[in-house]
């Protein structure tokens, strides 16, 4: 559930606390770890419009981990509204910065969308990309 690299907390609660401090400072990993906490409500209550917001922020940073769950949660309509096509551009746009598994979800969402709908997932995928992630 963690990344790598953070370590595993031994308790919930001291994660969010060490998390939310590294967070706000802009840590990536962190923004990533403090969405699952509240996605999974491991040391919160269960959060899903807080997780999409960590996961956004991570996500806005190149993090392919947090692009591609920040796409579930669009797909999913937890925490954000249920949007494939803004699903088809995070997968997407995670896939080009290495994800398997984005590529896969991609993929499977794919079959769900107009060709007009795919159109706009590409293209917004494009403008992210050439903003550096960041106002996607």
């Amino acid at each position: 559930m963690y990344r790598h690299g953070m370590g595993v907390p031994q308790n919930d609660k001291t994660a969010v606390k060490w998390y939310r401090l590294a967070a706000e400072q802009g840590d990536a990993d962190a923004q990533l770890n403090l969405g699952l906490m509240y996605q999974y409500g491991r040391g919160v209550p269960k959060n899903h419009k807080t997780a999409a917001k960590w996961y956004k922020l991570a996500a806005e940073q190149g993090d392919a981990d947090a692009q591609s769950n920040l796409a579930l949660m669009y797909k999913e309509g937890q925490g954000v509204i249920q949007d494939n096509v803004y699903a088809h551009m995070w997968w997407n746009i995670g896939a080009m910065t290495g994800s398997e598994m984005s590529t896969m979800f991609r993929d499977s969402v794919e079959e769900e969308m107009t060709s007009s709908q795919l159109a706009e997932a590409r293209k917004l995928a494009r403008e992210c990309i050439r903003k550096k992630y960041k106002g996607c």
